[in-house]
C-alpha cells in the first residue's frame, strides 16, 4: 500500500495496486481469513457485524484528478467461504441512483460504516462511502449490499425522495449519491444514539448554479434519514448538532 501511496504516474499506481490485489487475494483465501487481524493494513475494511463478510477497499487517485476504484469482498454463505473482486464501472453509469449493480458493475467507493436493517426477513447492509471524482468534484455514496446466496447485488429501492412540489415519488432511489466541491467537507454518518444516517444538507454557491455539483456545498443545515420497516424514510431539517466529520479516506486529494 505505502508503494501505491507513493506512486506518481498513473501507470506505476496501477501496478502498485495490482501488486496490493494479489497480496490481499492471497491472505484473504487462507483458512483464518475471517478472524485474521488486517487492523496495522491501509485500507478501508468494514466488517458485517453479524460476521456475513468483510470488504475491502481503496482507490488509485489519477493524474487527471480522476479516482479508480478496487474491492475485495469476502464472503461467508454457510460453511462456503468465498473471495469476489469488485470491479468499478463508475464511468458506464449513465444514473447511479437509479440503477440496480453487481459485483463486475461497482459504482466504486471506500466505505467507512455499515449499517444492517431487515426487510422482508432479509439482511440489508447499508454502507456509507467516500467517492473522490474529479479535480474539483468529491462525492459521499450511500449504498446498500445484499446477498442471493453468496453471490453479492450493489443497490435496492429503499430511499425515499421527494419530487420538486415536495411529494414523495412512486419509485424510490437504489442509492444515494451527493457531489461538492473538493474544497469543503460533507459530514455523512450514522448516529447510533438516535438510530438515523445524518448529513449536512448540500446547496448551490448561487441559484443559477443548481444541479451543478461541484459548486455545492454544506448550507449548515442537516437532513436524515430514518430506517421504517421496508424503507429509508427521509426527515428534513433535523436538529443535529456536533455532528462532527468522519469518513477520512485514504488517499485523499490534495487542497490546492
Amino acid at each position: 500500500m505505502h508503494r501505491l501511496a507513493e506512486a506518481n504516474a498513473d501507470t506505476t499506481k496501477r501496478m502498485a495496486s495490482a501488486a496490493l490485489k494479489t497480496d490481499l487475494l492471497r491472505a484473504l483465501n487462507s483458512p483464518d481469513a475471517f478472524s485474521r487481524d488486517f487492523s496495522t493494513v491501509p485500507l478501508s475494511r468494514i466488517d458485517a457485524p453479524d460476521g456475513k463478510f468483510r470488504l475491502f477497499t481503496w482507490n488509485i487517485p489519477m493524474e487527471d484528478g480522476s479516482h479508480l476504484f478496487e474491492g475485495l469482498l469476502l464472503v461467508r454463505n454457510g460453511k462456503k467461504v468465498a473471495v469476489v473482486e469488485l470491479h468499478d464501472q463508475t464511468a458506464t453509469l449513465g444514473v447511479p441512483e437509479r440503477t440496480a449493480l453487481s459485483a463486475d458493475r461497482w459504482y466504486g467507493a471506500l466505505y467507512y460504516a455499515v449499517i444492517p436493517v431487515k426487510s422482508g426477513g432479509k439482511v440489508l447492509y447499508t454502507l456509507l462511502g467516500w467517492k473522490g471524482y474529479s479535480k474539483v468534484e468529491v462525492r459521499k455514496v450511500v449504498e446498500v449490499l445484499s446477498f442471493k446466496g453468496g453471490t453479492p447485488r450493489f443497490g435496492a429501492e429503499v430511499f425515499e425522495v421527494f419530487d420538486a412540489k415536495g411529494k414523495v415519488e412512486r419509485i424510490r432511489k437504489s442509492r444515494l449519491v451527493f457531489g461538492f466541491n473538493f474544497q469543503v467537507s460533507m459530514s455523512l454518518k450514522w448516529e447510533e444514539a438516535s438510530a438515523r444516517i445524518v448529513y449536512d444538507h448540500l446547496s448551490p454557491s448561487r441559484q443559477d448554479l443548481d444541479g451543478q455539483w461541484p459548486f455545492y456545498g454544506p448550507d449548515m443545515s442537516y437532513d436524515a434519514y430514518v430506517w421504517e420497516r421496508n424503507h429509508w424514510a427521509y426527515q428534513r431539517d433535523i436538529d443535529a448538532r456536533d455532528t462532527g466529520r468522519d469518513g477520512k479516506p485514504w488517499n485523499k486529494p490534495p487542497r490546492e
